[in-house]
């Protein structure tokens, strides 16, 4: 009786590591991209899902406004934003700034795209890049297509031609172009 008990146990041990795995593994290309809802420099509400089946989306994430590398991945995108609309797709910065920070952010780089919010980390995440000892998310870029799967998750941005590197990857991701 005893030998069972230990066996049941060591089970439900076993089936309890192997689910807090599984929810612990870092999204891959052809996952589902979690939904979120987050808000924009402009005031409005941005929610992944509301792109489904219409565009894709990119979302590039950076640490923190008013730093080096991220003024000049923003810069980046503002410069190349030309290239980016190119394409049948709603391209985002977003940090764990509040939005009013970002918003001075952008608006001092003047920056023609909208910076997302997540001021409690909560998308960040879920998309598996909060940094809890810093308190803001790393630096990575993700490509969701119109069917709300990953496309390409970005972990080595180059923060000074990022704006151009985000365009010749939805080239090459077959991004559909505007009409």
């Amino acid at each position: 009786m005893k030998l069972a008990s230990l066996l049941v146990a060591g089970l439900c041990g076993l089936s309890l590591m192997a689910s807090m795995a599984s929810a612990a593994e870092a999204l891959k290309v052809g996952d589902d991209a979690p939904d979120f809802t987050m808000t924009g420099t402009d005031g409005k509400t941005y929610k992944l899902s509301d792109f489904k089946g219409k565009q894709a989306v990119v979302v590039a994430w950076y640490p923190k406004a008013f730093t080096g590398g991220c003024t000049k991945e923003c810069k980046s995108f503002k410069d190349q934003g030309a290239s980016i609309r190119e394409y049948k797709v709603a391209y985002f910065t977003a940090s764990c700034d509040p939005v009013e920070q970002n918003k001075k952010f952008g608006e001092s780089l003047g920056v023609d795209y909208v910076i997302l919010s997540d001021p409690d980390g909560t998308v960040a995440k879920a998309y598996g890049i909060f940094n809890a000892d810093r308190k803001l998310a790393n630096r990575n870029t993700f490509y969701v297509g119109e069917n709300g799967k990953i496309l390409a998750i970005d972990t080595a941005v180059k923060t000074e031609s990022h704006g151009s590197d985000v365009a010749k990857k939805l080239g090459e991701l077959g991004v559909a172009k505007k009409k």
